[in-house]
């Protein structure tokens, strides 16, 4: 009896465990498949883009650069969340745009289109009948249309300026019909057309930032100096002539670990720091005779108020410091700046 249960409990688990182990099996495989799949409708994609689509990308990107107005992308179901994405791109990538739904477009959102702009329709059968209800409009406004279609002689492939091919061989599917590799593909295809255009603008780094002001490339390169550092009575600052001890006092209380050194103008003549203290330490008894002017560091590391967040941060690690005084265009000290300051506003 006691065999009997031992034995079926361990059926009971082992059996599970099987079932868990093939589906498992199963599931890495159709996944591979996938990937597969979508990786070589790709590597067709991109044959085409060199041989026979040559040509109609590079009319696209022409009409592209030389829209006046807007690129508005549209399309319908899946066609339509891609859409969605590539608008997105142009538009973070210097080239204005913005998504249109079909329907909502033949019920008023037409209005939006203009004939400065170029409107990107993408369908893969090209007969998605919501888009093509909107194309009549679209043409007689003098609107140039890109057509994205799987098929070429479709009525959206016939009717458009230029026309590229999202062909596939299959979906990823196992049962070929929903979109898989073919909105793969036309998400790529979307990217290419951006990447190709930006690269024709000469979009730079400066530009994607300020698309981008909230992102860690946008604080990094969009942040000043003047954003981020101390001003007012948070500088530490004494006059050459002040007793060492009450520079160490003033160093305490504005807890930068140094102090400025400025003449009556506010030009900059030193810099003490706890580091200059340490050092002195050895070699020193009696602090309280002792003037800023006799111990401390003339020419010290400043940075200009106007440069970028940025170079602050270069300039510490170049000298690896912790601290810059900050001048204005005269030189004169009108901020400083912690390592720390950098660091809350996130631009280290």
């Amino acid at each position: 009896m006691n065999d009997f249960n031992a034995s079926h409990q361990k059926d009971a688990l082992t059996r599970p465990e099987v079932l868990i182990n093939d589906a498992a099996r199963r599931a890495v495989e159709l996944a591979s498949e996938t990937l597969q799949i979508e990786a070589d409708a790709l590597i067709a994609l991109q044959a085409r883009l060199q041989n026979e689509d040559a040509a109609g990308f590079a009319h696209a990107v022409g009409m592209l650069l030389s829209c006046k107005g807007r690129v508005v992308v549209s399309g319908i179901g899946k066609s339509g969340h891609i859409a969605r994405k590539i608008a997105a791109t142009f538009a973070s990538t210097g080239t204005p745009s913005f998504f249109v739904h079909p329907a909502e477009a033949a019920h008023g959102d037409l209005g939006m289109i203009t004939s400065q702009d170029v409107f990107i329709a993408i369908s893969y059968s090209g007969e998605a009948a919501e888009l093509m209800s909107i194309l009549p409009i679209i043409k007689r406004l003098g609107v140039k249309l890109i057509s994205l279609t799987g098929n070429p002689t479709s009525s959206l492939g016939k009717i458009a300026d230029v026309h590229l091919s999202l062909q596939v061989d299959k979906e990823a599917c196992p049962l070929n019909l929903a979109p898989t590799a073919s909105t793969t593909v036309t998400l790529a295809l979307g990217d290419a057309l951006a990447v190709a255009v930006l690269d024709a603008r000469g979009f730079r780094e400066e530009d994607f930032a300020r698309s981008h002001p909230g992102g860690a490339l946008g604080r990094r390169l969009l942040t000043y100096v003047k954003d981020v550092m101390r001003t007012g009575d948070a500088i530490p600052s004494v006059t050459p002539d002040t007793k060492l001890t009450s520079a160490l006092l003033e160093i305490t209380k504005k807890g930068m670990a140094m102090t400025a050194v400025i003449d009556s103008e506010h030009n900059i003549v030193g810099v003490f720091t706890d580091g200059d203290l340490r050092r002195m330490m050895e070699g020193v008894c009696d602090f309280t005779q002792i003037s800023i002017g006799d111990v401390m560091h003339t020419n010290p590391r400043s940075i200009r108020a106007d440069q970028l967040a940025v170079e602050a941060v270069e300039v510490m690690e170049t000298h690896r410091i912790n601290q810059l005084l900050v001048t204005d265009e005269q030189g004169k000290l009108v901020g400083a700046l912690h390592i720390h300051d950098l660091t809350r506003a996130k631009v280290i």
